[in-house]
């Protein structure tokens, strides 16, 4: 495909530039084509790491497949706190961080999976005060 960053895809490409608000003639800037590349490799991770063989076990099973589908949210959050600018959208990443990381530990405790290092940290830690803060709305 003509004028794409080596490996993105037209939907990756039309997607990204949505949300940017991106002109086709700044699609290719290093920050943007960085920040794509990252996307879509944390695309195709949560996508492939959804593909599970099931157990038997419906709980286990709905665990299996949202874990990476909210790892996914949390990998294209950091993606865009590396590149984005837009101080509002920085906000919301590092609240969906915050929130499909105690989710994730949501789940994993509810069948009685240990819980990863960073994720008893982060449940330790006091940022579901920040989270309640941004709840409810802009200041």
């Amino acid at each position: 495909m003509d004028g794409l960053p080596h490996g993105m895809t037209l939907k990756a490409s039309l997607l990204a530039m949505v949300l940017v608000g991106a002109a086709p003639s700044l699609a290719g800037t290093a920050d943007e084509t960085a920040f794509l590349a990252e996307n879509d490799a944390a695309m195709k991770k949560m996508m492939a790491d959804m593909e599970i063989k099931p157990s038997g076990n419906i709980d286990r099973d709905f665990v299996a497949m949202m874990i990476p589908h909210h790892q996914g949210a949390i990998d294209m959050a950091q993606a865009e706190l590396r590149y984005g600018r837009n101080e509002q959208l920085r906000r919301l990443a590092q609240e969906i961080i915050v929130s499909q990381s105690q989710e994730i530990a949501a789940m994993r405790l509810a069948i009685g999976q240990p819980l990863a290092p960073s994720a008893s940290s982060l449940a330790q830690t006091p940022s579901t005060t920040h989270h309640s803060h941004a709840a409810g709305g802009p200041r």
